[in-house]
């Protein structure tokens, strides 16, 4: 049986444990689960989706397939902020609605949370679901964290169009308290995840009262104004068994055709995985394909610039 990269690293023993963390930005407090690298390649950024937090990035009872774990073992510093009216900004919902000031919070977390630390290459931005929208905005801007730009984003369970049976599910209080039809969008098949895990009670969180005003504008009109200002290296994840979005080719196209100024749009469809790719059994693969694309957005950042690459999972020896 071939061994593959993913195999070969899931073997290994991840021992980094994140911690939570909270911090004051303009009187809002912010929260979010960090695990760190000494000397670490880059930062990510990571953003859960909607009625959950940063526990989505950490998979319960499942380290090998926790992004936060990962990634830290292989030389990055992560992030996984709770996004602005969840965590510890919960009692602040009205306060962060405007999408200027979550954009100002998210920033403003990172920089303390940073305090000051080695960015490494710089920060790259990782989304999930509903974390789309706050982590575009964010790419779409032109301020840098850590004293460099941003290195690249990654969009996952998101799109431009719900499928068929999705409109009167979404965007409403049913995701706080998962119906039937719920469950069967973003839980099924179930094989695709481990069994505790499905209908997501180990991480669900109270989703603020901005949220579905935001779900809804997203794919009629926020996504493509936002992505047409994005001018860094964009990877998309469609999941193989994706029941939210419309992911077929049509759909993907037009989606890529959006980030007019980015320099690079990789389109990608994740085998194996459903809706919440990072806390299914595709996770380790899904969550190493991206950090290549993090290695390859640092390699041309580093070819631009002429400077040397820093040391990074894909060079043995180092």
């Amino acid at each position: 049986m071939t061994v593959t990269l993913s195999d070969r690293v899931t073997s290994a023993p991840i021992a980094t444990v994140p911690s939570r963390r909270v911090v004051d930005v303009d009187g809002i407090p912010m929260s979010a689960l960090v695990a760190e690298a000494a000397e670490p390649v880059a930062v990510i950024l990571a953003l859960h989706g909607g009625a959950t937090d940063s526990r989505y990035f950490d998979c319960p009872g499942h380290p090998r397939h926790s992004l936060l774990r990962l990634a830290a073992t292989l030389g990055y510093t992560v992030i996984a902020l709770d996004r602005p009216g969840y965590g510890a900004s919960a009692e602040h919902g009205d306060e962060v609605a405007p999408a200027d000031r979550r954009v100002d919070l998210g920033f403003g977390a990172v920089e303390r949370l940073l305090d000051g630390r080695d960015v490494g290459a710089g920060v790259f931005v990782w989304s999930h679901s509903a974390g789309s929208e706050l982590a575009t905005r964010i790419a779409a801007g032109r301020r840098g964290i850590g004293g460099r730009k941003l290195l690249g984003l990654e969009l996952s369970g998101t799109g431009l169009e719900y499928q068929p049976s999705v409109p009167s599910a979404l965007g409403t209080s049913a995701r706080d308290s998962p119906s039937d039809l719920v469950r069967e969008l973003l839980w099924t098949p179930e094989h695709l995840y481990p069994g505790e895990l499905v209908g997501g009670a180990p991480i669900r969180s109270a989703t603020p009262a901005y949220e579905p005003t935001v779900v809804a504008q997203w794919p009629r009109r926020t996504f493509r104004a936002t992505a047409a200002e994005v001018r860094i290296p964009v990877r998309f994840t469609a999941a193989e068994h994706e029941k939210v979005w419309r992911a077929d080719p049509p759909a993907l196209e037009e989606i890529r055709s959006m980030f007019t100024a980015a320099p690079r749009v990789e389109m990608h469809t994740q085998l194996g995985g459903g809706h919440n790719l990072s806390l299914g059994h595709a996770a380790p693969a899904y969550h190493l394909d991206v950090l290549a694309f993090v290695e390859e957005c640092i390699a041309g950042r580093d070819r631009a610039t002429g400077t040397d690459a820093p040391n990074s999972f894909r060079r043995e020896g180092n």
